[in-house]
């Protein structure tokens, strides 16, 4: 006969082969409803004014059907114990505008302060929902992924002899221009038809770099259409360049 300790064990075993779903550890877990986990978030970091302005982006998904919250951290890569907390800056906010960035989507912001040079981190950016979570790791040294913001107030005018003189303003989150100056690229092409051709858009031509931010261009055809651009980069060749600047439209003086 079996015990009575044995009848337990199978009436046990029954009730949770029977499928209970408040028994069930997996469902418990995943809190209300069913779906999978929030989305990794896909992290890319850059640094707009090298040294001390580095900072983390990643896009909030468009379809969320449950809130999704962030945890974001930094430490240098040789020291795992020592862990920083990101300030983060949640899309649409006013205290902080990526000026680089005209993308409608939704982006967060992770600000990381008090960087060392020459010092590798890594950044791990957690999402969290009722149904889970998702963690991406990025690792990177500041000087990798210096990328200043472009250069402002792009204008033309004319020059002296029939040239046109270009001058621009460099991107104003670049705060240590003394001890980390910036040089530039120009870029212009002819764009447009003119009065006695039909010729479009030729194809743009790069000029550069220049530490100084006025350069005056001669031999551009006189009655035709240009398109300038700015592009603003580290002295040293830190990263890359910015992306290019607001295009500005010059129609050049007709000769008499």
């Amino acid at each position: 006969m079996m015990g009575q300790s044995s009848v337990l064990l199978i009436a046990c075993w029954i009730f949770l082969a029977s499928g209970s779903p408040s028994l069930d550890p997996l469902k418990s877990a995943a809190g209300p409803g069913s779906g999978p986990p929030p989305p990794r978030p896909e992290v890319r970091c850059r640094c707009a004014g090298y040294p001390n302005q580095t900072l983390c982006l990643w896009s909030e998904p468009s379809r969320q059907s449950l809130p999704t919250r962030y945890i974001a951290t930094y430490r240098e890569r040789n020291k795992p114990s020592v862990i920083q907390h990101c300030r983060l800056v949640p899309p649409g906010s006013s205290s902080f505008v990526l000026n680089s960035s005209s993308s409608p989507e939704k982006l967060w912001l992770c600000l990381l302060d008090d960087l060392k040079l020459y010092t590798d981190y890594v950044v791990n950016v957690t999402s969290v929902s009722p149904r889970g979570s998702a963690t991406q790791l990025t690792s990177f040294m500041v000087e990798d992924i210096v990328k200043p913001d472009p250069p402002v107030e792009l204008r033309v005018s004319k020059g002296v002899s029939r040239r046109l003189a270009v001058e621009w303003s460099p991107p104003p989150t670049w705060s240590n221009l003394e001890v980390f100056p910036l040089k530039y690229r120009l870029r212009y092409q002819r764009s447009g038809r003119s009065e006695r051709s039909l010729r479009t858009a030729d194809h743009p031509v790069d000029l550069g770099p220049y530490e100084s931010t006025r350069v005056e261009l001669p031999g551009l055809a006189a009655g035709r259409t240009y398109r300038f651009q700015v592009c603003a980069m580290e002295l040293l060749g830190l990263g890359e360049c910015s992306t290019w600047s607001s295009p500005v439209e010059v129609l050049t003086p007709r000769r008499r």
